[in-house]
């Protein structure tokens, strides 16, 4: 059951970020950025702020409708998996294995490349995810 609260916290996560992304595709980013950094009172000579102003200019309308497409098919499927693990079906801890299993080589080489400590605490949680429903798909065939 914790399994399945996770995924539906990350598929509210995902719809939020979705919408926002969505809400992106018909606004200024420039202003909305200047916007927020005079709200939030930030200084805008701050190198992880114009790091990430950099990375938004990079942006354009295309690439915001393929990461909201995207993110809102990845949402679906993790509402799918929370939903299915909560009512107890066995193809939902299938399909949670396979969808939770196919990121793993992406998260080593991603720890390979550019170690953290963030990056190695989902790939053991995901591994632990894993490992536990493919465990209970075993107990449970006995």
């Amino acid at each position: 059951m914790v399994i399945a609260v996770f995924k539906f916290l990350e598929g509210l996560g995902l719809l939020a970020i979705g919408f926002g992304v969505r809400h992106a595709l018909h606004s200024d980013w420039e202003k909305e950025v200047t916007h927020w950094i005079d709200l939030l009172r930030m200084d805008p000579h701050n190198r992880y702020l114009l790091w990430v102003m950099q990375k938004l200019a990079n942006v354009d309308e295309h690439k915001l409708r393929e990461l909201s497409v995207g993110t809102f098919f990845y949402a679906g499927l993790r509402f799918l998996e929370g939903t299915g693990l909560a009512l107890k079906q066995r193809w939902a801890e299938y399909l949670t294995i396979v969808t939770t299993g196919i990121l793993v080589p992406v998260e080593v080489y991603e720890i390979y490349v550019h170690p953290t400590w963030g990056k190695v605490v989902v790939l053991v949680v995901n591994l632990a995810v894993v490992a536990y429903l493919a465990w209970e798909l075993r107990r449970s065939r006995n």
